[in-house]
């Protein structure tokens, strides 16, 4: 099936841009379509550089139009077809003079075509593999696709035209030497004068059409790079920043890498270009020659514009990262880290030439008050393809320290102490040079601000820092950003807080979650977006009634769902957090034994509890609670474990347990089931257990439901009115009950441990 004949069978949106393809003059549908099969079967990329061959087709198509009009003359329906041939034929012949400009025109509408067939053929791949991207960053990434291809093309014309333009000129120059050397008669004498001066005119028009095509692409150079530098890549950074504190956004740069790679590629094309425009210049001008005119300035823009993209395409892929830490961007001194820079142009020919060095920022020294730093390790490497598993120019340093510069007596003064040393912002700074086909670039980077502790203790409040500012700044130069910190809205910080539970239980916070948060900073409102909260409110003033900050408890809370709770968060068993007076609507409409998970804000470094509804004799529904169990009680018994143990002792002092559905009405068993881990004693090389359960165990003090110690915010706390609000149950024991056998005798073990 001919390439035509695909292009009519495809769908309406693919068909619009056929029409939008040839809505213009210089190559009309009708021919295209009546002429086919012919149009197809000729090479006429190879007719824009060969003259010759040009010729030859331009007569060809000219008589296949007249062959065609008499076609239509034979039939009298075809009345309108047969004037609009003519008037073809008429504009066609306009090509007369230059018939390799209508060939590179030819050439060009059939490789539009292609690309609408390829994006068809692509289209319909994505829909069979029901791939459904977002709509909007697919039409971004058209378009930007859509660019750069229109740049290759235009520039892949240009350089069939540059050879074009050089044969013109050659066969004016042999013309010129002949005509020269030539004694013949006055009269024939000026007849080639004429014909010379013909020449010389065809060719200035030539000259001036080409410095115009380059204009044009120089346009459409500058757009594209607009797009990439200032919208695509700040888009990319700006992604990278929120990804290092827990956003599961996308970074990787293999697109970026692929347009930057293509759009700087046509652009050393361009300079080839005019390049070579010099090259015809310098062996023919004349007065009023374009390319003396038009070609300094020109060769200016787009070396100038080269420089830019060469400039943003070096970029840190990977932010400084300590192993064992937090996350990103902070690093602890004499403790080795990682980072990775990439260039994102990629040119096999400097594959190990460019070498990228590394140190910290000079502009440290003049921040008072602020630390110094030397980097130690190896601090050059080559821009490579090996080391990236596409092939891209990287330089991956992953054996880097810091270590503190002593400068006079060390340490902060006390006039300097305007910043904590987990407020202070420092960066890792990259370096290379770029010398390629002619052009010398220097080019350097940066990392995004990071802060540099020097012990354990500080990573919680360093922590604190790196997600305060990546949340805030998209300025990577602002590394005084603490001396003035702006606030924070609740949208801004209630998603920041939903991307940390993200990274530490693969669930972020959910609405209600959120909301809960919210009442407890705010109180009620109707709305939260106009609230804000302050740097000082998050890190460093205490929650009422305690004696630690709001960062430190969430910290806590999150330290405690990565190391023992992230199965149970993850798969939404754990609803974390909700007020006292929302825990009692919910559970009071549920049946017996019905509980539900949630955190305690009144432990430092994290607790979580169950509250549980049980009903009285007369169906008076109670829902009561237990004391927080902490990271001390779940790293000897799993929270699973804990709740199909848990038992309570009642009147008689029978244990029961009083938990049987997740909240709404899921059964434990079904909810932690594959969670259990009932131990036995078969490992122990001495006693061979029969059976092991370990058991918490609630005493009852005749009281009918339980409470946690008393903070700030009754809305979240639990805290019931004094005059109902019962003694807490005592500190939960451990009961371990043990069967065993020793020597042929079965004894029953049992033993309590007070926590």
């Amino acid at each position: 099936m001919s390439q035509w004949q695909n292009l009519r069978q495809l769908d309406t949106v693919y068909q619009q841009r056929v029409s939008d393809l040839y809505n213009r003059d210089e190559f009309p549908m009708d021919v295209r379509h009546y002429l086919a099969h012919w149009i197809e079967g000729q090479d006429w990329e190879r007719a824009s550089r060969d003259p010759s061959l040009a010729v030859l087709l331009f007569q060809v198509l000219l008589e296949n139009l007249d062959n065609q009009f008499s076609r239509f003359a034979q039939d009298r329906e075809s009345f309108l077809l047969q004037r609009n041939f003519r008037r073809y034929k008429q504009n066609f012949q306009m090509y007369q003079e230059e018939p390799y400009n209508l060939a590179v025109i030819i050439h060009w509408f059939l490789t539009k075509e292609k690309e609408i067939l390829n994006d068809a053929e692509l289209a319909q791949k994505v829909q069979t593999l029901h791939v459904q991207p977002a709509a909007m960053e697919m039409e971004s990434q058209r378009k930007i696709e859509k660019k750069v291809i229109e740049l290759k093309q235009k520039a892949e014309v240009m350089e069939h035209y540059i050879r074009c333009l050089e044969e013109q000129q050659d066969e004016f120059d042999f013309k010129y030497q002949t005509n020269k050397m030539d004694s013949g008669p006055a009269e024939e004498k000026k007849v080639q004068d004429q014909v010379l001066q013909k020449m010389l005119n065809a060719l200035d028009k030539s000259r001036r059409k080409f410095l115009s095509d380059i204009s044009t692409m120089m346009n459409s150079a500058n757009c594209l790079c607009s797009v990439l530098v200032d919208e695509e890549l700040v888009d990319w950074k700006r992604r990278q920043q929120t990804s290092c504190i827990g956003a599961s956004d996308d970074t990787s740069l293999e697109q970026l890498e692929k347009w930057f790679t293509q759009t700087i590629e046509c652009m050393f094309q361009l300079l080839k270009f005019l390049q070579k425009l010099d090259e015809l210049g310098g062996k023919m001008t004349y007065v009023n020659d374009p390319i003396s005119v038009q070609k300094a300035p020109l060769k200016e823009a787009t070396e100038g514009l080269l420089t830019r993209l060469l400039k943003s395409a070096f970029v840190v892929e990977s932010q400084p990262t300590i192993s064992q830490g937090r996350g990103p961007l902070m690093l602890r001194t004499n403790s080795q880290f990682s980072v990775k820079v990439r260039f994102l142009y990629k040119v096999p020919e400097l594959n190990h030439f460019m070498k990228v060095n590394v140190f910290i920022e000079k502009a440290a020294a003049k921040l008072k008050g602020f630390r110094r730093f030397n980097v130690l390790g190896t601090l050059s490497k080559a821009l490579n393809m090996t080391e990236s598993l596409n092939g891209g120019m990287v330089a991956d340093f992953r054996h880097l320290t810091l270590k503190d510069q002593k400068v006079g007596g060390g340490g902060k003064g006390i006039s300097d102490l305007l910043l904590s040393v987990t407020e202070e912002l420092h960066k890792i700074h990259f370096e290379t040079q770029f010398d390629y086909q002619g052009l010398s670039v220097s080019l350097e980077t940066s990392s995004l601000p990071l802060v540099v502790i020097s012990n354990s203790s500080q990573q919680q409040s360093a922590w604190a820092s790196v997600l305060w500012f990546n949340m805030l700044c998209s300025d990577p130069k602002n590394v005084t950003f603490f001396e003035s910190s702006p606030v924070a809205t609740w949208p801004q910080f209630g998603e920041m807080l939903s991307w940390q539970f993200l990274s530490c239980g693969n669930r972020g916070l959910d609405s209600d979650q959120l909301e809960t948060l919210a009442i407890k900073l705010f109180g009620k409102q109707s709305s939260y977006d106009n609230c804000t909260i302050s740097w000082a409110r998050f890190s460093k003033e205490n929650i009422p009634g305690t004696n630690f900050t709001l960062w430190v408890w969430l910290d806590g809370v999150l330290n405690l769902v990565k190391t023992y709770l992230s199965d149970l968060w993850s798969d939404g068993s754990i609803m974390g957090f909700v007020s006292k007076g929302k825990e009692k609507v919910l559970l009071k409409k549920k049946q017996h034994g019905t509980f539900l998970l949630r955190f305690s804000e009144s432990i430092r470094d994290g607790g979580i509890t169950f509250s549980w509804v049980e009903y009285s004799n007369n169906g008076t529904p109670n829902v009561r609670a237990v004391q927080p169990f902490t990271g001390t009680d779940l790293k000897q018994i799993a929270l699973p474990n804990i709740i199909l143990n848990f038992q309570i002792m009642q009147a008689e002092n029978i244990p029961v347990n009083p938990l049987s559905y997740l909240y709404p009405n899921t059964h434990k068993d079904q909810a932690f089931g594959k969670y259990y881990s009932e131990k036995t004693g078969d490992e122990n090389p001495y006693l061979k257990y029969l059976r092991t359960k370990l058991v918490f165990v609630s005493k009852e003090n005749g009281s009918t439901s339980s409470r946690e110690e008393p903070v700030s915010d009754p809305q979240y706390s639990g805290e019931y009115p004094a005059s109902t609000a019962p003694q807490a149950n005592q500190h939960v024991p451990i009961m371990t009950l043990t069967l065993c056998m020793i020597n042929g005798w079965i004894f029953l073990l049992l033993s309590v441990t007070f926590k």
